[in-house]
């Protein structure tokens, strides 16, 4: 306890050295570095017809060095954490010193009649003032790493770093400067063959990923770091795949849109998530056209608090709207979200608006009291089994809510309005799907009425968002098991929570009037598959999967686009637009009208009838009369 005490002690002391002390040590040994330079040149301690030279030359030389390190910041550096950037700024203060102090001197010597000095002093100088300056400092690093050292003298986890690229360098900068990390890094693993064998820092390059197994055998590794932030999915299955075999933590650093400015912090690696392992690379959007769009405007988003709504939330603030508004039906999510806004966002408008899309009067007089100019519909009720067995409420809340919403935009003379919806509403088996393709030809309606930038967006399956497969997935596996799967061939499309929020403000920047945006989600992905994926990530290889049979409402596979709606993209690669196909029926407006009228009845089996009316490519899974109410 005695020595741990002692050495928290001194390094207190190496802390507290600051640049003050810096500049009285350089005072003395800038004042020693030109008499060493003259001995080494003349090799005798004796200076004979030097000596004014000596005096004259020190005396300028110093002054004239600690005033170019202090005009270009060589005394506000945190010299404990030295590294290339300091070092870099000791040279370039040591070569700017040196020759201003040799034109003083050799211009002196002119003026005052003292003899010039060799030539060969100012590069002697060079070399001596380098040493003076760097010492010190170097020593206090040195030190500062010494000292955590003995403090952190914990059990260390053993690590291997994938990618002895750049990022793979910081992290192990990141390692060696946190000792309390408890991390030491035993090697590097790079698939480039021209690496093996070499150094970085100090530490080996040990190998490939294909033989992380042997290596995590061989060195006792715990961990596996990776650090190749442009990592595609199969690179990232690939790793974790090979980890499994040695039942080896796998921890990832995430996109390199986090790593600005060099900025990696042990911190932020976090196990490999599902969506590193998505067989397609994420899409990412420029939103700088959205900024110009949002920048300024009253903005409305229906859903406010649900997965989507609050992450259009946080992107839409950070375009710099006039004011936000929050709408939702739930007030412990509206809550959450309106304060992680003030908080983040202390100088933005942002107003909470407790209300049901469904309350005709209520959605027109907020639409009057607010006048927003900018609308995201996302509130909508989204399950397919639960939607199945409450047609009432799906015919109700995503085609009532959505006309409600939409009418009081036309009237307030909203100039944006992105609808959200999904890819069952393609030939849909599930009144979900329906109610969502009755929703789609409502905003068609109203932008061929207004000529206004009135769109919907199609979403895939959201990775993550509230209620879908892969937390459902989590639970189970927590639990022990089995992993329920409907079916061995049912395929979804995917999409991330960002990906989703990107199409919908993509859709803002790209609309005109009336059409339709998919993401290009590329090809789709097996249920079971994905499943497996999170079986094996989790580590718990006794969990099993048991087929359930499909549930009412859903199919196999989903689709994009229907047989009469022709595609193609837009001046952004990977997302889609549609303005054509079978538009709205001249009588939409009564047809729904008669649809709610249905549901305000609760007739259950006239909706279906009315709906697929509407909807004629609608091809319900179970017959009407066993509907219930």
């Amino acid at each position: 306890m005695k020595r741990e005490a002692l050495v928290s002690w001194a390094r207190g002391k190496v802390l507290l050295v600051r640049n003050r002390y810096l500049v009285l040590v350089d005072l003395l040994t800038l004042s020693l570095v030109i008499y060493f330079a003259f001995v080494l040149r003349l090799e005798s301690l004796v200076l004979g017809q030097y000596t004014q030279t000596v005096l004259y030359f020190t005396l300028s030389s110093v002054i004239i060095k600690i005033f170019i390190f202090f005009i270009i910041g060589g005394y506000s550096r945190y010299w404990i954490f030295t590294g290339m950037s300091e070092l870099l700024l000791i040279l370039k203060g040591t070569v700017l010193g040196v020759s201003l102090a040799a034109a003083a001197i050799w211009g002196g010597a002119a003026l005052l009649d003292f003899p010039a000095p060799p030539r060969s002093i100012p590069m002697i100088d060079l070399g001596l003032t380098c040493a003076a300056l760097a010492t010190p400092r170097l020593g206090l690093r040195w030190l500062h790493t010494i000292m955590n050292e003995e403090l952190g003298a914990v059990p260390l986890q053993r690590v291997l770093i994938v990618g002895a690229g750049e990022a793979g360098w910081l992290v192990l900068k990141e390692i060696r400067k946190n000792p309390q990390l408890g991390l030491h890094t035993v090697g590097f693993v790079d698939d480039d063959p021209v690496k093996k064998g070499l150094n970085v820092n100090g530490v080996r390059i040990l190998g490939t990923v294909e033989e992380l197994p042997k290596l995590v055998e061989e060195q006792r590794v715990g961990q596996v770091l990776v650090t190749i932030p442009s990592a595609t999915a199969a690179e990232m299955r690939r790793i974790v795949n090979v980890c499994r075999k040695s039942q080896v933590e796998v921890l990832t650093l995430p996109g390199m849109y986090e790593m600005l400015a060099g900025n990696v912090q042990i911190q932020r690696f976090r196990p490999v998530q599902v969506e590193d392992l998505l067989s397609r690379e994420p899409v990412q959007t420029d939103v700088s056209q959205v900024r110009q769009i949002v920048n300024g405007k009253r903005v409305l988003i229906t859903g406010a608090g649900g997965s989507i709504g609050s992450e259009l939330c946080r992107q839409v603030a950070q375009c710099g709207p006039a004011e936000l508004l929050l709408l939702g039906h739930g007030e412990n999510s509206i809550f959450y979200i309106l304060h992680e806004l003030r908080d983040r966002f202390p100088a933005l408008a942002v107003e909470p608006l407790i209300a049901d899309t469904r309350d005709e009067a209520r959605i027109h007089q907020i639409f009057v009291s607010y006048r927003p100019e900018i609308v995201f519909h996302a509130a909508a009720h989204k399950h397919v089994p639960l939607m199945e067995a409450n047609p009432i409420e799906a015919v109700s809340n995503n085609v009532g809510g959505t006309w409600n919403v939409l009418r009081a935009a036309e009237e307030s003379g909203c100039s944006h309005f992105v609808m959200i919806s999904t890819d069952k509403a393609v030939n849909p088996t599930s009144i979900m799907g329906a109610t969502k393709r009755v929703a789609e030809h409502l905003v068609q309606q109203a932008a061929y009425r207004t000529g206004r930038c009135f769109v919907a967006v199609r979403f895939g399956n959201v990775l993550g968002s509230r209620g879908s497969v892969v937390p459902y997935f989590e639970k189970q596996i927590e639990a022990g098991g089995p992993v329920t799967v409907t079916h061995p061939d049912v395929k979804r499309y995917f999409m991330t929570i960002p990906e989703a929020v990107q199409l919908v403000l993509q859709a803002a920047a790209l609309g005109e009037s009336g059409e339709l945006f998919v993401l290009d989600m590329g090809e789709p992905v097996r249920i079971v598959d994905l499943a497996r994926d999170m079986i094996r990530l989790s580590g718990r290889e006794d969990v099993d999967i048991k087929f359930i049979g499909l549930r009412p409402g859903e199919k196999l596979f989903e689709e994009l686009f229907l047989e009469d709606e022709s595609y193609r993209r837009t001046r952004h690669e990977k997302v889609f637009v549609s303005r054509n196909g079978r538009g709205p029926a001249r009588l939409l407006s009564e047809q729904v009208e008669q649809l709610l009228v249905l549901a305000r009845q609760g007739d259950a089996a006239g909706i279906y009838r009315a709906i697929r009316v509407v909807v004629p490519e609608f091809q319900p899974a179970f017959m009407e009369q066993g509907v219930k109410g």
